[in-house]
């Protein structure tokens, strides 16, 4: 979903792994308000790209949009992100916390479940439904598959942090945990922060 509409003041810039979820919340809540950008999903595997894209993609629409929301957290950057906003200034903030992890779950929840068991690897729905493209073929795993013991050698659990209910993806999950040799653990958390993100960004904007 791309293009400014003439009705968009939000500018929702985000990760392609965000997308799907951000566009079922603008019709589940109606918020016509958003337009909604996204960069490339498999920047996931290649963090210190991210921040000079969004500076990028924050200067391309700067002037098209009275407000922008980055919807990503810090993601492995490092702080540059918030570089980059501070950068661009007040009118455009981010989604909190480390990871998309942390904001699924909320912030406090997420502390406690790494706590519990600091060797997690985490997955939410976008994850385990490109599991195979962006952990076994982003990895390698699919032609070195002695890499895998090497990669999450200090790991213990796989928690899978899933925002809709799904049998079928909570099937996948358990059976990526297995690929990886890990246990596992599911927690139905939804979209938390994401959610709540978004809305305060509406508010800000009526």
């Amino acid at each position: 979903m791309t293009g400014h509409s003439a009705s968009a003041k939000l500018l929702v810039i985000a990760c392609g792994a965000l997308a799907r979820e951000i566009v079922w919340l603008q019709k589940l809540n109606g918020w016509n308000q958003i337009d909604l950008q996204c960069l490339d999903a498999e920047l996931h595997n290649r963090p210190k790209l991210i921040p000079q894209k969004l500076r990028e993609k924050i200067k391309q629409n700067r002037a098209k949009y009275e407000h922008i929301f980055v919807a990503y957290a810090d993601c492995g950057t490092g702080g540059e992100i918030n570089r980059v906003l501070a950068e661009a200034g007040e009118t455009v903030e981010r989604l909190p916390g480390a990871h998309c992890y942390s904001f699924y779950a909320g912030e406090q929840r997420f502390t406690e479940i790494a706590e519990q068991e600091l060797g997690t690897f985490y997955l939410t729905d976008f994850l385990v439904e490109h599991f195979d493209r962006l952990v076994i073929k982003g990895l390698k795993l699919d032609k070195y598959p002695e890499l895998r013991d090497q990669y999450f050698a200090h790991y213990r659990l796989v928690v899978y942090l899933s925002q809709r209910q799904d049998a079928g993806l909570v099937a996948r999950a358990k059976h990526a945990a297995a690929f990886l040799g890990l246990e596992f653990r599911h927690e139905a958390v939804g979209y938390g922060d994401l959610q709540n993100g978004l809305q305060e960004q509406i508010l800000k904007i009526e």
